[in-house]
């Protein structure tokens, strides 16, 4: 009975807060996560916070989708905290100011980090809410401002912005400009003001991200030029099980004063709807996959020969990303994924996806480092990116991938030859 409603019902681990309840530790989750997540199709399951869970993850099996949410501080050790040039007496003032976030909880971010490295790795879908989102740019090579209103207030990069009112905790709300052509314009499109882009958020932090990792884009911003919302363009599509996204404020608070059923706008939960749909999708796809892998077993021979050809397409991809020569004992490892692609071989729909997934989109590595090769137009227009700003830049990669993404699939029935 249990294995049938594993198999009906996705499940979405979320990671436990501890507290302290008549002198002894208890572990918590927010019920409004908890009830979107029902209320949209998963079952969520609470990972405890204690002591030596992320050495037993794989007992959390299967993971359909991961939800982080709020918690401490992350520890700064993690990322490059000693650049913030914070002195040892601002540091105590924020101790002093942010007692509750300050203290830092090394198990959980093991945890955390344990969880959004399996879900970067395996593509499946995540979303960080508050410090999920820091947590998401962390596990990525991002860093994060170990005090807003020390470090991000004396850049005077525009408006200044109120964090976190302890004064009005719930009711407290800030503006944030919403990114063009981003999922999170699609969702609150309707009550946008016309010529407007903005909305008013909650706000309960005191840190945020300072350095994006690369692979994101930003989906909104605080008039203080603070990045409130990120996605992976690439690892989002909800109807085919993608979702990679960070949102620092909460949109399952974002209510009306003594109302737990009318949100601020009505596309606050969406993000939870769209996530829940990706779960969803994903849960199919690794059914399927559990089952395909259930009914062809290759014989040794032909796994070896498997083998050699994923590791030649590895190879070349991360050759392609860090930009690197060909290492003379890597040759051999990539004449094996060369020799695949210029043979004959009929591949299904499937396998070609996953081959492009690999990075087996040329003939060799040694194509990659010429497409790499800086020329004087990329010059030119590096320097014309960089004095654009921060939201005109966002826009246009956003534009560009929309770009990316209409070419692909024009190109794609043109080689079919459904179109001329």
């Amino acid at each position: 009975m249990a294995s049938d409603l594993s198999s009906i019902f996705p499940r979405v681990l979320i990671v436990s807060r501890r507290t302290v309840r008549k002198n002894k530790f208890v572990d918590f989750v927010g019920e409004y996560h908890l009830n979107l997540i029902l209320s949209y199709g998963a079952a969520p399951v609470i990972v405890p916070r204690v002591a030596g869970v992320h050495t037993l993850l794989e007992s959390f099996e299967p993971i359909h989708g991961v939800l982080l949410c709020e918690g401490e501080d992350i520890d700064p050790s993690l990322y490059d905290a000693e650049l913030s040039g914070l002195t040892p007496e601002e540091l105590e003032e924020i101790r002093r100011l942010h007692v509750s976030d300050t203290s830092i909880d090394r198990e959980k971010d093991t945890i955390e980090l344990s969880l959004a490295k399996l879900c970067l790795e395996r593509n499946i879908p995540f979303l960080g809410i508050c410090r999920g989102s820091q947590i998401l740019n962390v596990a990525c090579g991002g860093s994060l401002y170990q005090d807003i209103e020390k470090e991000l207030s004396n850049k005077n990069l525009g408006e200044r912005v109120v964090h976190i009112d302890y004064d009005n905790y719930d009711a407290h709300r800030h503006k944030v400009k919403v990114v063009k052509n981003t999922p999170l314009h699609t969702w609150f499109k309707d009550s946008l003001e016309e010529g407007k882009m903005e909305i008013l958020v909650n706000s309960y932090h005191h840190q945020g991200v300072k350095r994006l990792a690369q692979r994101f884009v930003p989906i909104a911003f605080a008039p203080d030029g603070l990045v409130e919302g990120f996605y992976d363009p690439d690892a989002y599509n909800p109807h085919e099980g993608k979702f990679i996204m960070g949102l620092q404020f909460h949109p399952e608070r974002m209510r009306h004063p003594g109302s737990d059923d009318q949100f601020d706008y009505r596309g606050c939960p969406s993000a939870y709807q769209e996530f829940v749909r990706a779960v969803i999708a994903y849960q199919k796809k690794l059914n399927c996959s559990i089952s395909m892998s259930k009914a062809l077993k290759l014989d040794k021979e032909t796994e070896k020969k498997r083998s050699i050809i994923v590791r030649s397409f590895s190879l070349a991809k991360e050759m392609y990303t860090a930009g690197r020569e060909v290492p003379p004992d890597s040759k051999c490892d990539l004449e094996a994924g060369a020799e695949f692609l210029q043979s004959n071989t009929a591949l299904s729909t499937q396998q070609e996806k996953r081959l492009k997934q690999m990075g087996a989109t040329v003939r060799n590595a040694q194509v990659y480092l010429e497409i790499l090769k800086l020329n004087e137009k990329e010059k030119l227009a590096r320097n014309v990116m960089g004095k654009m700003s921060i939201e005109e830049l966002s826009e246009l990669m956003s534009f560009y991938h929309m770009m990316g993404t209409i070419c692909s699939e024009v190109l794609e029935k043109k080689i079919q030859g459904l179109i001329n």
